[in-house]
Parts: structure tokens; C-alpha cells; sequence
């Protein structure tokens, strides 16, 4: 297992890779800023380590087993766990369209995560038709796997499924952060194309 500080160093220490991830995957170590203030139910603290284009934060929590839980908070109030430590994370990221999965969950359904993820994957390729050999280039610069869909569907819900009680992001004054999954199962205008 890699660790979060080595993988960090790397990502910001290879020009390419930074930008990848930074331009086709919304991870950009450059923007740690995001997400200031946020921390735990708990009351644990947060450890920003990336932000991306929309204002969302990626964090690292505190150790537990001798791995940090990666937590994310995104600019419209929804958060929680999304991966047991930075590897795994990172997998998601790259290999996953994983917030619009989230967001098209049924409520948390792996099955209806299932279904959105197959149409988000053919419009990432549409829209991207390159993504497939970043996504190898970028685990191959940091010693990550790339995953099939379909499992990283199932660890992203297990993860999310547990953001309660132990991961809940909140704010300074204490308000929480919606859970990480959406109600809806497909875009209400005009549903999957």
C-alpha cells in the first residue's frame, strides 16, 4: 500500500500527472484552499489535500488501521466518505465518473449506480475519447489499478453507505452536509441519452 503523503508528493512533483488529474478527473493538489473550515461530526479535524473547478474538497481524515478514510464535500452541501484510504480513492476518481454516480443513486441503490454509471461511461467517451488511455497513464505513474466499473461502483457505495455516523462532514458552527447519495435515478430532462 502506498501511502497518502508519498502519493501526494508524486502527483504534485509530475508535471503531467498534476495536470491530468487536475483537467480530465477534477483532482487538483493546487487547490487545497477549498473546503476551509470543514471538519468531522466528530469534531475530528479534516486535512485538505485537493480541490476541484466547482469548489468541492477532497480531505484526509485521521489515521485508523494504518490508513486515512478520504472524505469529499462538494459546493452545493453534500459530503462524506468516499474511499478507505488515498489509493483507493484515487481508483475511483480516475476510473470512475463517481460524483454523478453518486448523484444518480436512487437514494443509495448499488444497482441504479450500476445502470447511471454504464451512461455516464459512454459520455465521458464521447465527450472524451482520450480518457481511457489517461486513465491507464495516470495509474501507471502512481502505482494504481485500473478497476472495472462495476466494482468500483460497489466499493464507492460501500464507502458512502458508511459517511454516517463516523465521516458526516460538517461546518465550523456545526451545520452537516447532506449524505452523499442523490435521490434520482436518472436526469429528470429527458433522462439518460
Amino acid at each position: 500500500m502506498t501511502s497518502s503523503g508519498h502519493l501526494l508528493d508524486l502527483i504534485q512533483n509530475t508535471p503531467d500527472i498534476h495536470g491530468l488529474l487536475r483537467s480530465s478527473f477534477g483532482f487538483d493538489v493546487g487547490r487545497k484552499g477549498c473546503g476551509d473550515g470543514l471538519r468531522l461530526a466528530s469534531g475530528a479535524p479534516l486535512e485538505p489535500i485537493a480541490g476541484e473547478l466547482a469548489g468541492g474538497a477532497y480531505f484526509l481524515c485521521a489515521e485508523e488501521d494504518g490508513r486515512r478514510p478520504v472524505v469529499f464535500a462538494s459546493s452545493e452541501g453534500e459530503g462524506g466518505l468516499i474511499a478507505d484510504d488515498l489509493a483507493d480513492a484515487l481508483e475511483i476518481i480516475i476510473g470512475l465518473a463517481w460524483q454523478d454516480c453518486l448523484g444518480f443513486s436512487g437514494g443509495g441503490d448499488v444497482e441504479v449506480m450500476q445502470v447511471s454509471a454504464q451512461h455516464l461511461e459512454r459520455s465521458l467517451a464521447r465527450d472524451n475519447p482520450e480518457i481511457a488511455k489517461e486513465r491507464a497513464h495516470v495509474a501507471a505513474a502512481l502505482s494504481l489499478r485500473v478497476v472495472p466499473v462495476t466494482d468500483l461502483v460497489i466499493r464507492l457505495q460501500e464507502a458512502a453507505s458508511r459517511t454516517e455516523p463516523a465521516y458526516v462532514v460538517t461546518t465550523e458552527d456545526g451545520q452537516a452536509y447532506d449524505p452523499p447519495f442523490g435521490e434520482h435515478s436518472e436526469p429528470r430532462h429527458g433522462g439518460w441519452r
